[in-house]
């Protein structure tokens, strides 16, 4: 990644005349977009170019750098005097860039100036005690159909500005309750549902800022009261990143000034919505919802409908079913959940079954698998036959651990586990190291005592290391090289003796004094049966 900064980038006030001079560089602006904003205009006047009226400006409002739907696009060509940008919901709490080219050519002098004016309504804070108060009387009137608004809501209609600015929704304040990594849970406080109305919307906040909250799924589910849905009423819900969608009654497409939202809908044939967004951006999330009639909107007037909401941060969808193991993954600094699928399932939470393996395959496959253990038997019968018992007890450990450990790794309905999975692959890899150990050990001949010392240093040495790093390299190619030298050292060292112990007949004709008889050891190794004379 290159990273480029500006030097000159002048800060555009609201409603303040910034006077530009283009001539072959671009010109760099910057804007703050409070909170709450419902709309910013940009609007260029006074343009003068070569000295006549004109305004050739290529003016875009938005990172120059991310995919074009994070920006927008102005180009000024006519002779007007005015040229102007819309963006409805613009990104909330933030700085927003504003780039100015000149397609005048590169020595015609461009000058104008530039406004910005932004749009901003108050919200009305939900006054969660009156609503838990009203709930009482609210459920009193479910039977009949109506949920008349409580003391918190009154006058809400009726009033169109209050200290200046007019109200453009109802803010709910979520709590974020961290569970686990890459776990959260957003709820209103106090648990009270969310009391959507028709003249404005009903924003819920979503606090998605942290480094791992794009790890996971967001999964949002609603699901209205079956007896206080009016007929022919519909709850339009959108859900977006930056900033809340509040156009319901322009339009349903849930497009803000950069961001193109999800749409979801309630109403009294589908009471419940489900919605899921593997991986969501780092951001503040914004759930927008608002009660309509497109078929008679006077009859939406005074109604107003109780959703429940379920809003929550998971790492895996249903823990990745049967067929799939949940894993937390990090690259590259960043953290991030996944499913492991097995015996060919795929999808986000392993169940695309497209190309996935039947119940006859999945046990042939555990089957070849775990009756593979039963080559131990050989060796183990060799060990006993030699009078080789540690040998064979190893030997036992291993095809035993081994064959439950494959059959309890297995996906699906073809698994057995006897104990859990961890001890069970404890005891696999640790059988493993320790029968390579104990076999080169045996074939080194060396003495009991120092044979079965380094058989149990070994042991413990591995079980250690297993500790440390389960699937190190070296918890096996250690062990096994250190033994390999030592028998390759017992093998090919040679015994010297003493002239005197048997070695005269070695002394070559004339020559005095002690000397010595170097022989290698004898091959093979190990004794071989005598036979009769």
């Amino acid at each position: 990644m290159l990273v480029v900064r500006v030097v000159e980038v002048s800060i555009l006030e609201p409603d303040t005349p910034l006077p530009q001079t283009l001539l072959s560089q671009p010109s760099y602006l910057k804007i703050f977009i409070p909170e709450f904003t419902q709309e910013l205009r940009l609007e260029l006047e006074g343009c003068v170019s070569n000295g006549s009226w004109g305004c050739p400006v290529h003016l875009t409002v938005g990172s120059a750098t991310l995919p074009s739907n994070f920006q927008k696009v102005l180009t000024c060509t006519g002779p007007a005097q005015a040229c102007r940008l819309l963006l409805p919901s613009p990104p909330w709490d933030r700085w927003l860039q504003v780039t100015a080219k000149s397609l005048a050519g590169p020595h015609v002098l461009v000058a104008f100036s530039t406004v910005a004016s932004l749009t901003a309504c108050r919200p009305w804070i939900v006054n969660f005690q009156h609503l838990l108060q009203n709930t009482s009387n609210q459920s009193r009137n479910t039977s009949a159909g109506l949920l008349p608004p409580g003391p918190g809501w009154r006058g809400l209609a009726g009033s169109s500005r209050v200290g200046g600015g007019p109200f453009c929704l109802l803010s709910y304040q979520a709590v974020r309750e961290d569970m686990d990594v890459v776990s959260v849970d957003f709820r209103p406080p106090d648990r009270a549902s969310v009391l959507v109305q028709s003249d404005v919307p009903a924003v819920m906040r979503l606090q998605l800022s942290t480094g791992m909250d794009s790890g996971g799924s967001l999964t949002i589910a609603l699901w209205a009261n079956e007896s206080v849905m009016p007929n022919n009423t519909w709850v339009k819900v959108c859900l977006n990143a930056a900033s809340p969608f509040l156009s319901f009654s322009a339009a349903l497409n849930c497009t803000t000034a950069f961001f193109q939202g999800y749409p979801l809908s309630l109403s009294t044939v589908s009471r419940k919505a489900h919605l899921i967004i593997p991986y969501p951006e780092t951001d503040s999330w914004y759930l927008s919802l608002q009660l309509v009639c497109p078929q008679s909107p006077e009859g939406c007037e005074g109604a107003s409908v109780l959703v429940e909401t379920a809003l929550s941060l998971v790492p895996c969808l249903n823990d990745c079913g049967p067929y799939g193991q949940c894993l937390l993954l990090r690259r590259h600094g960043y953290l991030y959940a996944g499913c492991s699928c097995k015996a060919g399932w795929r999808g986000w939470s392993c169940t695309d079954n497209s190309t996935a393996q039947t119940l006859a395959q999945q046990q042939a496959a555990v089957l070849l698998l775990t009756l593979s253990n039963l080559m131990f038997l050989a060796p183990i019968a060799l060990s006993v036959h030699r009078c080789l018992l540690v040998e064979a007890s190893v030997y036992t450990y291993t095809m035993f651990f081994s064959t439950f450990y494959h059959a309890c790794d297995q996906p699906g309905e073809a698994v057995l586990c006897i104990l859990s999975y961890d001890t069970l692959q404890y005891c696999d890899f640790l059988g493993s190291g320790v029968s390579i150990w104990a076999t080169i050990l045996c074939m080194a001949r060396l003495k009991a005592a120092l044979k079965y010392v380094l058989l149990l240093l070994g042991t413990l040495v591995l079980a250690m290391t297993l500790q440390l790093d389960r699937r190190g390299a070296w918890n096996t190619m250690g062990p096994c090289l250190f033994a390999f030298v030592v028998m390759v050292t017992v093998w090919v060292l040679p015994r010297c003796t003493a002239a005197g112990t048997g070695g005269a007949a070695t002394r070559p004709p004339g020559s005095a004094g002690p000397s010595t008889s170097c022989r290698a050891s004898p091959w093979p190794p190990w004794p071989l049966p005598s036979t009769p004379p």
